[in-house]
């Protein structure tokens, strides 16, 4: 039990460090951790991918209050979008709760690690935060404006195309417990314009809903080691408030190269757990 509170500490703090300061909530680096553990370390044998995501989620619900409390108090999550967004992401959430028990534990890790290959190449497309204004009167676009570091951003998007989007991410994040934001966040900056910074602050606000909404899912499943969830929310309180700090610190194009390695490592680590 000494064994499991150290790692579960150690994860959960990397988990929710590495979610909050690139907006993807921590599940992209628990999942990975633990079914590695579950390979090699007799005292996780209870990691199967049902358990895992579930978990995930749960953790993830305090990894993203802590972070979002942060990005609020310091106007840096655009809650306009934000809030129109959970109309989407939260029915698809618990759809994608519903779609994780048909997964085998043999091919989980392949899933998760191609999923990786695609966020990484999404984030790796060319991308510019730019100042856009489109169709400022039709009633099909939503219009935002944030002032951010003394400069004034300016971006619009069609409310029914965000909906939908959100509303696929939301199924994966349900399905695989990754919170959502290594999909959330680049289409945020690729397709409505978002600055990175404000991206990945409305991103762990989403992450918080999206979580859960899930994990109410993967409860009533009963996919939730609730013996085990105690070991990894400290670590999560922790993690998540330091990343959120340390993200505004940080430069935009830094925090987007840290999320791309994550992901291209990780999905090369879990493709070949999965072949090899």
């Amino acid at each position: 039990m000494v064994l499991i509170f150290i790692l579960a500490l150690l994860i959960g703090f990397l988990s929710a460090f590495v979610g909050s300061l690139v907006g993807l909530g921590g599940g992209t680096i628990l999942i990975p951790c633990l079914l590695l553990l579950n390979q090699y370390v007799e005292a996780f044998d209870w990691a199967t991918p049902q358990a895992v995501v579930g978990l995930s989620l749960l953790v993830m619900v305090f990894t993203a209050a802590s972070s979002s409390f942060s990005y609020i108090r310091n106007k840096r999550v655009d809650l306009k979008s934000g809030f129109l967004f959970l109309a989407g992401i939260v029915p698809g959430g618990i759809l994608g709760a519903w779609i994780n028990q048909f997964f085998e534990e043999d091919n989980f890790a392949l899933y998760f690690g191609i999923l990786m290959f695609i966020m990484f190449g999404l984030m790796s497309l060319k991308k510019k935060e730019r100042n856009v204004r489109i169709n400022e009167h039709s009633r099909w676009y939503i219009h935002s404006k944030m002032e951010l570091g003394g400069k004034s951003y300016s971006y619009s998007y069609a409310w029914l195309v965000a909906i939908l989007l959100t509303f696929f991410v939301g199924a994966l994040s349900g399905a695989f417990g990754i919170g959502g934001g290594s999909m959330l966040v680049p289409a945020m900056i690729l397709l409505f314009g978002f600055p990175s910074h404000v991206a990945t602050a409305t991103s762990m606000f989403l992450i918080l809903f999206l979580s859960i909404g899930s994990t109410v899912a993967h409860g009533t499943m009963g996919h939730i080691p609730w013996h085990y969830v105690a070991f990894f929310i400290p670590g999560s309180l922790l993690g998540g408030l330091t990343g959120a700090f340390v993200n505004q610190r940080m430069k935009g194009q830094t925090i987007e190269f840290i999320l791309r390695i994550i992901l291209l490592l990780i999905g090369i680590r879990l493709i070949w757990q999965a072949i090899g």
